[in-house]
Formats: structure tokens, sequence, C-alpha cells
């Protein structure tokens, strides 16, 4: 029996503004599709409502338990084993990049799955192109330690990666430490540095602004619960 594909498919990264961010060969897969592995049932069924599934009754869902240790990937894509095609949603902008999804797709290519990648937003892409650094060289290291002395280590050397390089670094934080990574990035990080926040990508109160940290000592902006994304150089 031939298999079943596996179709990443981006969603928005908040708002309801589909169309302006979901590309519409995108959301035409989407509305053919029976079956989907996502993060959340209920914020999936809300993206592929806006998105114009129909018979949303007849979908078969199958949730990504990301603190699951013991997840069997082949019952998970027994639906693309069985010849039916699969989408794989993500919480927030594009699958298994800083997210759980990465391991359905690595175990559809053990299971000799076709995967095919859709177009849509990505934060960690989006905020790099608006950032006016380095878009040839950088790395996104996720999220930084929680533990306040590994993260100022951490951020020495994300600094001296940085610096030795030439290399965009990019990171993200849990929402409600965001005011306190920011404290520690202009106090730890030299005067001449560049720091970009990339904050509330596609939303309608983004803000993305890239200045030397010696400016943003003057004026550091409230980012508490606000989904963000730092890139320095």
């Amino acid at each position: 029996m031939k298999k079943g594909k596996l179709y990443i498919i981006p969603v928005l990264l908040g708002g309801e503004n589909i169309s302006d961010l979901i590309p519409q060969g995108t959301i035409d897969i989407a509305k053919v599709l029976k079956h989907f592995i996502v993060e959340n049932e209920k914020s999936a069924r809300k993206f592929l409502k806006l998105a114009g599934v129909p018979n949303q009754g007849e979908l078969q869902i199958s949730e990504l338990d990301k603190h699951d240790d013991n997840i069997n990937y082949q019952d998970l894509l027994s639906a693309s084993i069985e010849g039916n095609d699969i989408g794989l949603l993500s919480e927030a902008g594009a699958p298994a990049v800083a997210d759980p999804g990465a391991m359905v797709v690595r175990a559809a290519h053990q299971l000799q799955i076709q995967v095919i990648p859709l177009a849509g937003p990505s934060s960690i892409l989006m905020a790099l192109m608006a950032s006016g650094l380095n878009g040839q060289s950088f790395c996104f290291h996720g999220y930084l330690p929680i533990d306040k002395d590994e993260r100022l280590k951490k951020i020495k050397l994300l600094e001296k990666d940085a610096q030795v390089r030439n290399q965009t670094q990019l990171f993200i934080e849990t929402p409600y430490r965001n005011n306190q990574l920011l404290k520690d990035l202009v106090t730890l990080l030299p005067a001449d540095m560049k720091l970009c926040i990339a904050a509330n990508i596609s939303l309608p109160e983004e803000y993305i602004l890239t200045q030397r940290i010696s400016n943003w000592k003057k004026k550091l902006p409230d980012l508490h619960k606000q989904p963000c994304v730092f890139l320095i150089l």
C-alpha cells in the first residue's frame, strides 16, 4: 500500500488575519486533509475553522504531548502508513522549528513517509529578516537557561560567538521573563553591540527595533507577556 504524505502546515503567530499570512495553497491543502497531528486540539480546531476546513466533526486529530518521553510515533503516524495524508500543526508559526513536531518529522523519515513543508509564518526567520543583522551566518539557541548564573554565562558566550564569527545570535524567553532577560542583556553586553527586539510579529501591535546597547539603556520597552525574539550581533 502506498503511504500518505506528511504536510507541515504553518499556523498563525496570533490574531485572525489568516488571508494575510497563510498562502492560499497552504490553506487549500489543509482543507482536504482528514488527519492531523497537533499540540493542542482546541487551538488547532480554531485555526482550521479560520482556514475554512469543512466538516470538522469528521477530522481525526491526534495530540502530541511534548512532555511524554514514550510516544509511539509509528502509532501517531499510522494514518499515513495506511495511505492517508496527514497535516502537522504547531501552536504558533512553523511546525518542527523550535517545536516538538520535529520528532514527528524525524519519525516520518524513518518510516519512509514523504514530508512536504508548506509556506507560512516563522517568527525566527521573520525576526532575522527585519533585524538588519547578518542573514548569511546565524544561530538560533532557543530558550536561555532559567538559572541566573547559567543564563549570564550563556549571554557572555553568545556575545563571544557574535563577535568572533560575525554571526547573528537568536534566542527566545518565556514571555513573563522577557523584562528580566532584557535587563541582563543591556547590563552584560558591550555598549556598541547591536540588539534587535522583535515582539508580536505579524500582529497589530508588532514591535521590531534594532539599535546599539548604549541606545537601549536610555529607554527599555515593556515586554512582559509579549512573544519576542531577541537577536544580537
